[in-house]
């Protein structure tokens, strides 16, 4: 998603108004030292199942599993961070994706791996799809 206009205003309009699929996309956090280091990028889209560390806030410092990810509201909520209402029940507590850090990358989904090894951010299936290629009856045939 590309901002054509320098104005708040309009920023703050095409966050609002952006397609579902580009919301997921905003909701992107950095990636702790080791995680950029193994994956050679700065930032993922934020999954529920992914371990976060908060970096802001009350909640600074407290590690957890990404329980849900609401893209209407720009918000993560993650495991063990709560608040007790006034009646006595708990709620888990909207945190901002830009405010967390991942530590842990859920590779459950196979969907996620694939994304990943596109951008080229694993190499295990590139270097698999390319030995077939170069099989001994292909040579043979050419």
């Amino acid at each position: 998603m590309r901002s054509v206009s320098a104005k708040p205003s309009k920023q703050r309009k095409m966050l609002y108004q952006a397609p579902y699929h580009i919301l997921g996309k905003i909701l992107s956090a950095h990636l702790s030292e080791e995680l950029r280091k193994t994956y050679r990028t700065r930032s993922l889209p934020v999954r529920t199942g992914d371990t976060v560390r908060v970096l802001r806030g009350d909640y600074k410092g407290v590690e957890g599993k990404v329980m849900r990810v609401d893209r209407k509201k720009y918000r993560v909520f993650i495991e063990g961070i709560t608040r007790e209402k006034a009646d006595g029940t708990t709620i888990l507590v909207p945190i901002h994706p830009s405010k967390v850090e991942i530590t842990r990358l859920n590779l459950d989904d196979e969907l996620r791996k694939r994304i990943l090894e596109r951008r080229g951010l694993i190499k295990e299936t590139a270097k698999e799809i390319e030995a077939p290629a170069q099989s001994p009856a292909k040579a043979e045939g050419e």
